[in-house]
């Protein structure tokens, strides 16, 4: 070696040490959460190049104050207008139903005062269990639509469900009916090009969400809107799990995918009007006139109570996380969650914990094999400690479980996009259904129970057996799990 190239070397790696340490000093004065600082500064010590990538692709905050400041603002100002009837309506509401609601009376409080989520009562809650009984009912509703059609979707693929989609939103937009349409520019990449002229030339008013490019991809990777939103007519609203994609009808039953989604009529589709249109003034740079079209007048019945609410990096809490810890938390029986990725923070175990050592039945379900080798690895990482608890975790083994749900005792029921992982929870914009209902918790327990029959108990003496080499990975995982 020359004596140039090795005083070279020699000078890069000071280089890029000093640049590394400057970086560590960067991420311990933003004053992020301890976990997250940890793993980055880790990370950046042991592999500065790959570090220092990764931090700048996914670490540097660029959004909080100004990327996604005018959305909290005009959410703010548009709910402030109801906030005195949305407080009243739900404590009326409370009193009334405090049988039913029982000791999630505090979840109610929360939701709304953090969220903004007024608690509704005329509603009708469908559950609806894989594409194969989601996607044909909203085929009909789409059909059937008169006034307005409204779609919010992170993974929108140009296959055969997403064709049929296409066309039934292309004849409705030709017949006047209004059609709007978000689509993640991460997620549904693959509707990009001829998929998307097609709607826009057809009059659909269709943008991404939050575009990316090489120049952007540091601040806009990381956000994504993973929220999947459906309004028909004001009065019609979907929500859950299932993308627009082929894969969730099943076609192919060697990879099969479960899932789950709701079908809500009533009050509540309100709620998702309301973050849809905020999402929409966002990304298409205008401002959807709010009218009694997009509101109408619901029919006044003695239905199902539900609270929505939404969660994302523009929020000033992580509010679907302090909803499922409340949630766990006021437990009395028992405690069924289905998610497919499990990296949950240090508050969602200690309420798993709390919930198991008070003697209540706590179980999940999770994948047997995950769709990302190193989200499986870190998620099993925190087996050993909920097993030593108590908590009974399942592998469901029949397929990719995707269903993001909760039931707790026999009177609440949730349903929605956040999984509860600590991205759903801090970087995505997330939306879920909080359901007080007696019906819906006992379909949602039923079918919890049913896919444990697909599903193998973990033992917490055999997990702990297992070969050095599996807990070695999934301790490696762990320690950057807060990044995944």
């Amino acid at each position: 070696m020359h004596l140039f190239e090795k005083y070279f070397l020699i000078g890069l790696a000071c280089i890029t040490y000093a640049v590394s340490i400057a970086v560590c000093l960067r991420i311990l004065l933003e004053n992020r959460n301890p976990a997250k600082t940890t793993s980055y500064i880790l990370i950046i010590l042991f592999f500065p190049i790959l570090g220092l990538l990764v931090y700048f692709f996914f670490g540097i905050n660029f959004r909080t104050k100004r990327k996604f400041e005018s959305m909290p603002a005009e959410a703010i100002i548009y709910l402030k207008q109801f906030r005195a009837d949305i407080i009243e309506n739900t404590r009326l509401l409370t009193s009334a139903k405090s049988e039913l609601l029982q000791h999630q009376v505090e979840l109610t409080r929360l939701l709304l005062r953090d969220a903004y989520a007024g608690l509704t009562a005329n509603n009708t809650v469908d559950l609806l269990i894989n594409g194969e009984n989601k996607f044909d009912k909203l085929l009909h509703d789409l059909i059937a639509a008169q006034h307005h059609i409204h779609f919010e979707y992170y993974i929108v693929e140009n296959d055969i469900i997403g064709q049929k989609i296409k066309n039934i939103l292309i004849q409705k937009s030709l017949q006047g009916v209004e059609v709007r349409f978000i689509y993640d520019d991460f997620g549904a990449k693959a509707i990009e090009g001829k998929y998307v002229n097609e709607l826009r030339n057809a009059g659909v008013k269709i943008y991404p969400f939050s575009n990316i490019n090489f120049t952007q991809l540091a601040n806009r990777i990381n956000y994504r809107n993973h929220r999947k939103i459906i309004v028909i007519d004001g009065k019609t609203g979907y929500t859950g799990g299932i993308n627009i994609s082929d894969r969730y009808i099943n076609p192919n039953k060697n990879n099969y995918w479960r899932d789950t989604h709701l079908r809500i009529t009533g009050d509540a589709v309100y709620w998702l009007q309301a973050h849809f249109i905020l999402h929409y003034n966002f990304s298409s740079k205008s401002k959807l006139t709010l009218t009694d079209t997009y509101f109408p007048a619901m029919p006044k019945f003695d239905g199902a109570l539900v609270q929505i609410a939404a969660s994302g990096p523009d929020s000033e809490r992580a509010t679907l996380m302090l909803a499922f810890f409340t949630a766990i938390v006021c437990a009395t029986k028992r405690v069924y969650i289905t998610t497919p990725y499990l990296i949950p923070n240090e508050s969602i175990v200690t309420a798993l914990k709390q919930a198991v050592l008070s003697g209540l039945d706590v179980r999940l379900l999770v994948p047997k094999n995950s769709d990302s080798f190193f989200v499986n690895a870190a998620s099993q990482s925190f087996y050993n400690e909920l097993l030593d608890a108590g908590v009974k975790i399942y592998q469901y083994y029949k397929g990719f479980i995707h269903a993001k749900t909760v039931a707790i005792d026999n009177n609440l029921a949730i349903v929605g996009t956040a999984n509860m992982d600590i991205r759903s929870f801090d970087l995505n914009f997330e939306i879920n259904a909080f359901v007080y209902n007696e019906t819906l918790n006992k379909q949602l327990t039923d079918c919890f129970l049913e896919d444990l029959k697909h599903s193998t108990l973990i033992d917490k003496h055999a997990w702990k057996k297992r070969k050095k080499r599996y807990r070695l990975v999934e301790s490696v995982a762990r320690l950057v799990a807060p990044l995944l």
